[in-house]
């Protein structure tokens, strides 16, 4: 890993502008702010010096697949993270076993004693079916299927209230073979309007996440999903910074900007323009000071997640160097930055 945040070194974009922001969000957690104030630190851990008291960064237990969830937690909360993307999954709080609301109830005091914020996501490659990686997705043409993935999110919303967490992430799924686009749009919102309704009565947002690759891949997919569902409050966005390098035609400081009004999570790591790989940071092509300092300007307090799904086999070691890289990016901020209108 490099020993400091890198300049940007992306080629040119090709794809149609993302639309710009809307009016504030008045969804659960209010304009880009996630779920209020920061939960907190365990004693000894104050604020990194300068770096913005908006930010708030975790790490993904994707990316810490080889350790006990316990052991995970402990790990982040002794090198200083402010919070945990959790992943419900086999190995950490396995959504399909037994006694899930006593195991979650365990679960939030540990988090309360560490100090730890959290965001439920539910992007587990083999949590529904051994056979299918991400399967069965919202899209499927089998109803019976649909409905399996939309019962996980709805656990993970009963989950995220339960955790105190600020958000429940998502996404669309790839479209099935033969499928035409229309379709795979229609069945996503049916599948999706229920959830919605749950997320609104837990007060939890669904932060939606673009996947390249997959239906709703861009911030351009994003706003077409809120205008088929007619903008509901309770529909928000994971912003993947990553995904905004690999893809989006904007930098992505500019579509943090763009996606403020609906930001409700936000993943984090490095990335090369055109190529969906997941690097640590310093290793692809990202500058990210000027994405934290967009971020700061937001308002945004929810997490930021370090995102490394593919290197839980050096977890502990990824997490120990993501977080002084963060600091480092965010201390280069200026510091008339924070607070400022984007």
């Amino acid at each position: 890993m490099s020993p400091a945040p890198r300049s940007a070194n992306s080629s040119p974009c090709s794809a149609s502008p993302a639309p710009g922001p809307g009016g504030p969000a008045s969804g659960p957690g209010g304009p880009a702010s996630g779920s209020g104030d920061p939960a907190p630190r365990p004693a000894g851990l104050a604020p990194h010096p300068r770096t913005p008291s908006s930010l708030r960064f975790g790490y993904g237990t994707n990316g810490l697949a080889d350790l006990r969830l316990d052991d995970a937690l402990a790990l982040l909360a002794d090198l200083g993270y402010d919070g945990v993307g959790l992943t419900l999954d086999h190995m950490h709080l396995d959504p399909m076993a037994p006694d899930l609301a006593a195991r979650t109830r365990r679960l939030a005091r540990r988090l309360d004693a560490l100090g730890l914020g959290v965001t439920v996501e539910t992007g587990a490659r083999y949590v529904l079916d051994p056979r299918r990686k991400h399967g069965p997705s919202l899209l499927d043409p089998d109803p019976a299927d649909r409905a399996r993935r939309a019962g996980l999110l709805h656990r993970a919303v009963r989950t995220a209230a339960d955790l105190g967490a600020h958000a429940v992430h998502c996404f669309s799924g790839v479209p099935p073979a033969g499928t035409d686009e229309d379709t795979a749009w229609k069945r996503l919102a049916e599948a999706l309007a229920p959830v919605l309704d749950a997320t609104t009565r837990a007060g939890v947002p669904l932060a939606v996440e673009p996947e390249p690759g997959h239906l709703l891949a861009t911030l351009d997919d994003f706003h077409r999903l809120r205008h088929i569902l007619g903008d509901p409050p309770a529909l928000g966005l994971t912003l993947d910074i990553g995904h905004c390098q690999c893809l989006e035609p904007l930098s992505p400081a500019d579509c943090v900007r763009a996606a403020a009004p609906w930001l409700r999570h936000v993943q984090i790591e490095d990335m090369r323009r055109g190529v969906h790989e997941h690097l640590p940071l310093g290793d692809g092509e990202i500058d990210f000071p000027p994405v934290l300092e967009a971020l700061a300007a937001t308002g945004y307090q929810a997490l930021t997640v370090v995102e490394l799904p593919r290197h839980s086999h050096a977890g502990p070691h990824f997490a120990e160097e993501s977080l002084p890289f963060l600091h480092r990016a965010a201390r280069a901020i200026p510091d008339s930055a924070e607070g400022s209108t984007p």
